[in-house]
């Protein structure tokens, strides 16, 4: 990549850069879109496509009722609570 590629891409993302980190980043870049052409040059035909590399698959644990929630403990180690709820700062203006 040129450095009037990485500006016009710098200024799409609002990056301020100056000329050496233009100069980094076309480098960057290069090598990056240099990777993928020779990945896209890879011979795929008759390749599964496949959600995650380890073929076992997640390990989930079965989605089971273990108990039920004692509101008043919880409750009691919030730092503030009334009428059963618990009260946060205001965040929104």
């Amino acid at each position: 990549m040129n450095a009037e590629e990485i500006e016009k891409v710098a200024h799409l993302a609002r990056l301020g850069l100056n000329r050496e980190e233009r100069e980094a980043y076309a480098l960057d870049l290069s090598r990056i879109l240099d990777l993928v052409s020779q990945m896209n040059a890879v011979a795929t035909d008759g390749v599964e496509p496949m959600t995650h590399p380890d073929e076992a698959g997640l390990r989930l644990r079965p989605d089971a009722v273990s108990g039920e929630i004692d509101r008043d403990r919880l409750l009691a180690i919030a730092p503030k609570t009334r009428d059963g709820l618990y009260l946060v700062p205001k965040v929104i203006e």
